[in-house]
């Protein structure tokens, strides 16, 4: 190698500050509600999809998963096919004219046809499936209840890289359902009712959404559970997130 000396003393200066960013932890972000929308109380949202102004939603727990498209303004559940009852099912991904949704610990995820809902094949992965999102070049990202995130080929589904989430040089456990923002992954942490802005990049969390006052657990009545849902309408840069079993859909901006 040329220059080694040099080539060490840049690598220090370049890297330095961000070493030294890393160990800050992140800020914390408040939001402001634009406008809420109905939300069937009855599902156990695992993914959440904005696409054709509408969603498209999975569903959880054996017996009760699906996948679903749904009216925005009403809550109206327009098409739906249900999941074997064995299948736990989690994250879903649109992918061109596909949905692709995980199952929980039965490694296998299902692929569906965008508009008859169809089910077109199957396909294999290593460990549990949390959430699942598809980055804006058509690549994929996939979430196990660890601080690993998987990205994955849109076609084979094979492996392609992973990153591990830290936050001031911590690791971020139970990454579950995922959304690409404006170049960021934003992930919700499970049992937790905030969202981690995740660099796709480094693993770094850039910054934490703090959305544990956006229905006050206090106030919710089993089997309402914690935050999980974040759909994005790049179009408008709308910003949407739901929970499971949650009677409500909210529109957000962060502040």
């Amino acid at each position: 190698m040329k220059y080694p000396t040099l080539l060490m003393a840049m690598t220090v200066l370049v890297c330095a500050p961000a070493t030294e960013a890393q160990r800050q932890p992140a800020p914390v972000q408040g939001f402001t509600v634009v406008a809420t929308f109905p939300h069937d109380p009855g599902a156990f949202t695992q993914g959440l999809v904005f696409a054709d102004g509408q969603f498209y939603e999975s569903t959880g727990l054996n017996g009760e998963s699906s996948v679903r498209r749904v009216e925005i303004t009403t809550g109206k559940v327009l098409q739906e096919v249900k999941v074997p009852e064995e299948y736990f099912a989690e994250g879903l991904a649109l992918v061109g004219d596909e949905l692709l949704q995980l199952t929980w610990q039965h490694h296998r995820g299902f692929v569906y046809d965008r508009k008859t809902f169809k089910q077109k094949r199957t396909f294999p992965y290593q460990g549990e499936g949390w959430g699942l999102a598809s980055d804006p070049a058509g690549g994929l990202v996939m979430s196990d209840g660890t601080d690993t995130l998987t990205f994955l080929d849109p076609k084979s589904q094979a492996v392609v890289r992973t990153i591990r989430v830290r936050d001031a040089g911590r690791p971020v456990p139970q990454l579950n359902e995922l959304e690409w923002v404006d170049g960021e992954i934003w992930a919700n942490v499970w049992t937790t009712d905030r969202i981690a802005r995740v660099s796709p990049v480094t693993g770094d969390v850039k910054a934490w959404v703090d959305l544990s006052s956006l229905w006050p657990r206090e106030q919710r009545q089993p089997p309402a559970d914690v935050l999980n849902g974040i759909a994005y309408d790049k179009s408008t840069r709308r910003i949407f997130v739901t929970g499971k079993k949650w009677p409500r859909v909210y529109q957000i901006t962060v502040q």
